[in-house]
């Protein structure tokens, strides 16, 4: 699990590459840890060729919905998955709506409820 705080109106599209460098090897019963995901799925608001390209050169298959093209119901199942892990962040109060007026103690906090979530899970 990846996290990162931004500004209240900032454009996802803008921390993208970001997040993917943040995303932690992962572990396999044999050979060399993968470093990323095999594909990434998102929205319309990351459909442009920067966003492709910045993962094609990743080795991540893009599965971004086209704008005019594709219908967003498509993602839907996928998309359920961000969609429920922000409700389990909102079920911290201090998550829900910043007040810290620092971004690292915010950070600290995002960090806190997702290693929680992650506890919880995992027993």
């Amino acid at each position: 699990m990846a996290d990162l705080s931004t500004a209240a109106h900032v454009n996802e599209g803008t921390v993208l590459e970001a997040m993917v460098d943040r995303i932690e090897p992962i572990k396999r019963p044999r050979g060399r840890p993968r470093k990323r995901p095999a594909k990434l799925h998102a929205d319309k608001g990351y459909d442009a060729a920067k966003h492709r390209r910045a993962l094609r050169a990743r080795g991540i298959v893009a599965r971004i919905a086209r704008r005019g093209v594709e219908s967003r119901e498509k993602l839907g199942r996928h998309r359920w998955v961000v969609e429920r892990t922000f409700a389990w962040l909102h079920r911290f109060r201090r998550l829900r709506v910043r007040d810290e007026r620092k971004a690292e103690l915010h950070q600290a906090f995002l960090d806190l409820g997702c290693a929680l979530i992650c506890w919880k899970l995992l027993h």
